[in-house]
C-alpha cells in the first residue's frame, strides 16, 4: 500500500520546514508556498532539493486557500493517494504525522485528527482559545472533539474532491471542514499527539481578533438570530402590555410572533443548511413544545421579577438572558438535530464526494510547480 502524501502549507517558514521534510523520508511531501515572496525563494529551493514538491502561489491568500490548492494538486498528480496535512512551524513531530497516516490507512475513517492534550508549557492564549473553541463546537454541533484547531489531519483519497468544495480562505477553513463533516455524518477519528509550542508559538501567523471572529462565526450567527427574536419579542411585549394591561396576554402574543420568526431563521439558515435541514413537521412540533415550555417559564419569571423590581421592563431584560442558553441547547440537540449520513465504504476518489477543484479554465490563477522526482 502506498504511503500517504504529506501536504504542508507554508507562509514565510524557517528551517523547521526543512527539518520536517528530512524526517519524513518515508513520505512524499508537497509544500504549498502561500505567497511568501522572493525573500523565501532560496528556502523553498532547498526544500525541493530535499525531495519535496513545491507549489508556489503568487500572493498570500491564507491557509485554507493553500490547502485547497494542495488538494487539487494531489488529485491531479497523485490520484488515489491519501493525504496528511501538517504545519510547517515545528508543532508536528514526524512520529505524530506517521501515527495519523497509519490510523487513516487502518481505520477507513473519513477524517483523522491529531488531537493534542494541551499539557505542559502551552501559551495562555492557545490554551484558552482551544478550550473555548472546543466548548463552542460542542454546543453548536452536539459532537465532542478534543482538538478542533489541530492542523495535523488525515484524509483518504476519496475525500479530496469534497475538501475542495468547503469555503474559507484562512484559519476558519479547518473549522468549517469539521462543521460540515459533522453535519453530513462523516466518520471522524482522533489520534493523541504531543503538544508542541516552540518559543511561545511566536512563529504562528494566527491573528487573534480577525481569525477568531472567522472561527466563531457560526455561533455569532445563532446569537444574531436570537437577538432578532428577542428584539421583536421585547417590542411587541411592551406594545401589547400597554394596550391590554395583561402580562400574560402580552407575553403570549409577543412570543407567538417572535417564535415564528426565530423558528424560520434557525431552521433555514442557522441549524439546517441544504440537505441536512430538519423535516418541517417533526421540527415544528418539537419547536412548538419548546416554545410553550419557555413561554411558561418566561411568564412566571417576569411576573416574579416584576414584583421584586417594580418594573416590567427590568423583569423582561433579566429574564431573557437566563433562558437563552437553555433555548440554544434544546434547539441544537432536540429541535434541529443533524441526521446521520454515513459514507459508504466503497466510495472512490472520483465519485460523488465532490467535483474537481478548482475547475481548469483559462482564467484560473496559475501556480508555478517545481517538482523533485525521486
Amino acid at each position: 500500500m502506498a504511503t500517504a502524501v504529506v501536504l504542508v502549507p507554508a507562509y514565510e517558514p524557517d528551517e523547521k520546514l526543512l527539518h520536517l521534510i528530512r524526517d519524513l523520508d518515508r513520505h512524499r511531501v508537497v509544500v504549498v508556498d502561500d505567497g511568501s515572496g522572493p525573500g523565501y525563494a532560496d528556502l523553498f529551493a532547498r526544500a525541493a532539493g530535499l525531495g519535496a514538491e513545491v507549489v508556489t502561489l503568487p500572493v498570500n491568500r491564507g491557509k485554507g486557500h493553500a490547502l485547497r490548492t494542495g488538494f487539487a494538486h494531489l488529485r491531479d498528480h497523485h490520484p488515489g493517494r491519501d493525504v496528511v496535512c501538517a504545519d510547517s512551524d515545528g508543532q508536528h513531530r514526524p512520529e505524530d504525522v506517521r501515527a495519523v497516516a497509519d490510523r487513516l490507512a487502518a481505520s477507513g475513517a473519513d477524517m483523522v485528527l491529531g488531537a493534542r492534550r494541551f499539557t505542559g508549557g502551552v501559551p495562555a492564549r492557545s490554551r484558552f482559545g482551544n478550550a473555548a473553541t472546543r466548548l463552542v463546537f460542542r454546543a453548536a454541533t452536539g459532537r465532542t472533539l478534543r482538538d478542533t484547531q489541530t492542523g495535523l489531519r488525515g484524509y483518504p483519497a476519496r475525500m479530496l474532491g469534497w475538501l475542495g468544495t468547503v469555503g474559507g480562505d484562512r484559519f476558519e477553513y479547518e473549522v468549517r471542514l469539521l462543521l460540515r463533516a459533522v453535519r453530513e455524518g462523516l466518520r471522524i477519528e482522533e489520534v493523541e499527539i504531543a503538544t508542541v509550542y516552540l518559543a511561545g508559538n511566536a512563529s504562528s501567523h494566527f491573528r487573534p481578533l480577525r481569525d477568531s471572529a472567522r472561527i466563531y462565526r457560526p455561533l455569532f450567527a445563532f446569537t444574531a438570530s436570537s437577538l432578532l427574536g428577542f428584539s421583536i419579542d421585547a417590542i411587541l411585549f411592551l406594545v401589547f402590555a400597554g394596550t391590554t394591561g395583561s402580562v400574560l396576554v402580552a407575553a403570549v402574543a409577543a412570543r407567538l410572533i417572535s417564535a415564528t420568526v426565530n423558528f424560520t431563521v434557525n431552521r433555514c439558515w442557522i441549524f439546517g443548511g441544504g440537505r441536512a435541514r430538519a423535516p418541517i413537521v417533526a421540527s415544528t412540533g418539537r419547536y412548538a413544545l419548546l416554545a410553550l415550555t419557555v413561554l411558561a417559564a418566561n411568564v412566571a419569571m417576569i411576573e416574579s421579577l416584576a414584583m421584586l423590581t417594580g418594573s416590567v421592563v427590568a423583569a423582561k431584560v433579566l429574564t431573557e438572558p437566563t433562558l437563552f442558553a437553555a433555548g440554544f441547547l434544546a434547539q441544537r440537540y432536540v429541535v434541529f438535530p443533524r441526521p446521520a449520513r454515513p459514507v459508504p465504504p466503497h466510495r472512490h476518489a472520483d465519485d460523488d464526494m465532490g467535483s474537481r477543484w478548482p475547475p481548469r479554465t483559462a482564467s484560473s490563477p496559475s501556480a508555478k510547480v517545481r517538482r523533485q522526482l525521486t
